[in-house]
């Protein structure tokens, strides 16, 4: 198969990077990815400052070690559930890549979207399309230049200053990041820094690093690499129907393929690939280039879809897609994570209850028969409201005797207790035995805890 040579870093002395300028195509699947686009940006955008149960929809508080998921705490003792998601998270990246691709970066990616759908599109506004923005580039310098330049820079500034406020805000929360913004800079110095830095980086991403991101820096398009197989769906050039390719001459002879060399499709990539060379890893599957030839294609009276989402599989055999066993293995494992996970946030309890023996200390006999052991205890509410608890035991024969104990817990809050537990000596029967206590609340158990008793059998 033919291919066009396209200039990549590597081809150049001293391995310089080549500035590139994307041309834009609006096209149906542009006018999608726009839609799409806005719809993310929305909830991202909105996420800190929406409260549920009184609590930030999300948070990622991890000098505080608190997390918060649709308005949901999770604290450090909800670590196993974190861990979980994490496991579900990666075999949901698997299989998902394994069937689409990288669609996710192209359609899905936070690095995608701000780029070419904010600031690529201000850039299209102020200096033009691509070819007037390589050629404002080429320029000396003039009035007419620094205006666009400086407005162009402006404008990114102030947008990479509001991306790392919001930023900001999923971490250390919309209130605190209130505080910044709204008390003197000395009350709040590691705050700022933090909004300097985050800017700084943003901006830089978004006017120097740019595609960077994507083919060097991430580490998935690398990774989609070992994911794909000949029956994944990816952005493909159908290279049995486009080739020989070549440009539509009435008075030749010569048999063409439908592709017509125009190289539209690398003009609009915002990687710089040619995607009539085979699968690459730097492309993000954003369909510019499928819009670029359905463009071309219209416009010559040919089939669509010369480029599209196809699998090998299916352009060099033209079989219908299918899927293969794999993705049904990855489908079950992701089916038992997902709903082990589900199960445990259903059955989790409102307060983490630990309660441990006293260090040091044996069982005590006392004169009226019994036999105690002291306890320590502590409960955090993981609830977004405070909660008046009493510890119950379920064993009659066993009595509980406070040394101190708090009766309420503010909400993400511990409350630290001792207390005894007391048997009777006769209703001992062996030296070491396991005891559940239950945490009630509002006359309902609310969680247990387990512990050890010692004492002298009868």
């Amino acid at each position: 198969m033919s291919a066009a040579k396209v200039i990549k870093q590597t081809d150049l002395p001293g391995n310089k990077r080549v500035w590139i300028y994307p041309k834009l195509i609006k096209g149906r699947l542009y006018k999608y990815r726009s839609l799409v686009s806005y719809l993310l940006l929305i909830p991202l955008f909105a996420g800190p400052f929406i409260k549920l149960n009184g609590e930030q929809l999300f948070l990622f508080d991890i000098l505080e070690r608190k997390f918060v998921v649709f308005g949901v705490v999770f604290m450090p003792q909800d670590f196993y559930l974190f861990v979980l998601a994490t496991l579900s998270f990666i075999v949901f990246i698997v299989l998902f890549t394994s069937v689409f691709g990288r669609v996710w970066c192209g359609w899905a990616c936070p690095q995608t979207i701000f780029m070419e759908m904010v600031f690529r599109k201000i850039e299209y506004w102020i200096e033009g399309d691509a070819k007037k923005q390589k050629e404002l580039d080429a320029a000396p310098l003039s009035a007419s230049k620094f205006v666009k330049k400086a407005s162009k820079h402006v404008i990114f500034a102030l947008i990479s200053f509001l991306i790392a406020n919001i930023f900001l805000a999923y971490f250390i929360g919309s209130d605190a990041l209130l505080k910044i913004i709204t008390e003197p800079v000395g009350l709040h110095l590691v705050g700022f820094a933090a909004i300097v830095v985050f800017t700084a980086a943003f901006y830089l991403v978004f006017t120097k690093v740019r595609e960077l991101v994507c083919t060097v820096i991430c580490p998935y398009g690398r990774l989609q690499e070992v994911l794909i197989d000949r029956k994944t769906l990816v952005v493909a050039y159908d290279y049995t129907r486009g080739e020989p390719r070549g440009h539509i001459n009435k008075h030749s002879e010569a048999p063409t393929g439908d592709c017509v060399d125009c190289n539209l499709c690398v003009d609009v990539c915002p990687t710089g690939i040619d995607i009539r060379q085979g699968t690459q890893m730097e492309c993000i599957n954003c369909t510019a280039c499928i819009d670029a030839c359905d463009m071309v294609m219209e416009k010559t009276h040919r089939p669509l879809r010369l480029i599209g989402f196809k699998s090998e599989e299916g352009v060099a055999e033209s079989k219908p897609h299918s899927i293969g066993k794999r993705i049904y293995a990855y489908a079950a494992i992701l089916a038992v994570l997902f709903g082990t996970l589900t199960f445990l946030l259903i059955t989790r309890s409102d307060i983490s209850a630990t309660v441990l023996r006293a260090g040091g200390t044996l069982y005590q006999m006392r004169d009226d028969g019994t036999v105690s052991n002291l306890y320590n205890a502590e409960l955090i509410n993981k609830t977004t409201a405070p909660i008046r608890f009493s510890l119950v035991m379920p064993d009659n024969n066993t009595k509980i005797q406070y040394i101190n104990k708090p009766g309420i817990i503010n909400k993400g809050e511990s409350a630290k207790l001792t207390f005894f537990l007391i048997r009777p000596q006769h209703a001992v029967k062996k030296y070491k035995s396991r005891i559940t206590l239950e945490i009630a609340a509002g006359g309902r158990t609310i969680s247990s805890a387990k512990t050890t008793f010692i004492a002298p059998p009868n």
